[in-house]
């Protein structure tokens, strides 16, 4: 999809944008640019099954956006975007010229289209793997074509969790529609479905689930290649300078005591370079 935004400005901005938050209003007005410096707008996904609201995850960001805005030397605005689809209209209208994006998958589709580039991954996000639980006596999956005919629960179709299973089922050669799929909203239930006979396998990548069912005595079956969930990504149109600049601001944020205090809001220990070769591995793995 091309962006479509009106207009062949790169960098065009419209009053309806959201208003900035205050305590980023108040770190640039100290620094001398509050009311010259024209905006950037940072999108932010951060999942369908966070069980928090906008405001509340809008809150976890600020910090973050406030040391962008102070590297940056100009207004930076929060643009929340917690469904997938929104997410996936604002990238292709360019929208937004910076975006945090948890699933990898929405992250991927927009580098794939040229509209957007990888800038940074999140510090312990990056080996994320999805598991099949089984019960009891069940062993590691060794002809998956036994699985052909069997029924498997995963969370929601377009969540990361069931495109990285529809990706492990196509790798082992099962074709769309050979296993028996059912959904369920959040990773949570996952087990519920297996332990009471309802499906034969499970499909999740939530630790604290998967320990927990191993705990109870059930078993993991398989389990996928490692996937980078929470990417950072810069609109093509900014200038190479401004995507430098947010980079590099976003890999030092825990090398220093204020980058770390604008992190602990979000829950993250810090950002890392991205591997560009295992993007585009995933790219074709999963089927963007």
């Amino acid at each position: 999809m091309q962006p479509s935004r009106m207009g062949a400005r790169p960098l065009s901005r419209n009053a309806a944008r959201a208003p900035m938050r205050w305590p980023a209003l108040a770190v640039l007005s100290l620094l001398g640019f509050g009311g010259t410096a024209q905006a950037l707008v940072l999108g932010v996904t951060e999942g369908v099954t966070y069980k928090a609201t906008d405001n509340q995850i809008e809150a976890r960001f600020a910090p973050i956006a406030e040391a962008l805005s102070a590297a940056l030397r100009q207004p930076v605005t929060i643009k929340m975007l917690s469904v997938y689809n929104a997410s996936r209209a604002a990238m292709a209208q360019q929208q937004v010229d910076l975006i945090f994006v948890h699933p990898a998958h929405l992250a991927l589709e927009a580098v794939k289209s040229g509209g957007y580039k990888s800038i940074a991954w999140t510090a312990g996000y990056t080996e994320y793997k999805v598991s099949l639980l089984c019960k009891g006596s069940a062993q590691p999956i060794a002809n998956w074509q036994e699985m052909n005919g069997k029924s498997l629960v995963m969370p929601d179709p377009d969540s990361i969790t069931s495109v990285i299973t529809r990706a492990m089922l196509r790798d082992k050669g099962l074709k769309d529609g050979s296993v028996k799929v059912s959904n369920t909203r959040y990773q949570d239930a996952v087990p519920f479905y297996v332990e009471n006979g309802f499906t034969t396998y499970g499909a999740t990548a939530s630790s604290s689930v998967i320990k927990a069912w191993e705990t109870g005595g059930g078993k993991t079956c398989a389990q996928s290649r490692p996937v980078p969930i929470k990417q950072w990504l810069a609109s093509t149109r900014l200038d190479a300078a401004t995507v430098a600049q947010v980079r590099d601001t976003l890999l030092e944020l825990n090398h220093n005591d204020a980058g770390k205090r604008a992190l602990a809001p979000a829950g993250y220990s810090g950002f890392l370079a991205p591997a560009p070769d295992v993007e585009k591995s995933l790219m074709g793995w999963l089927g963007i």
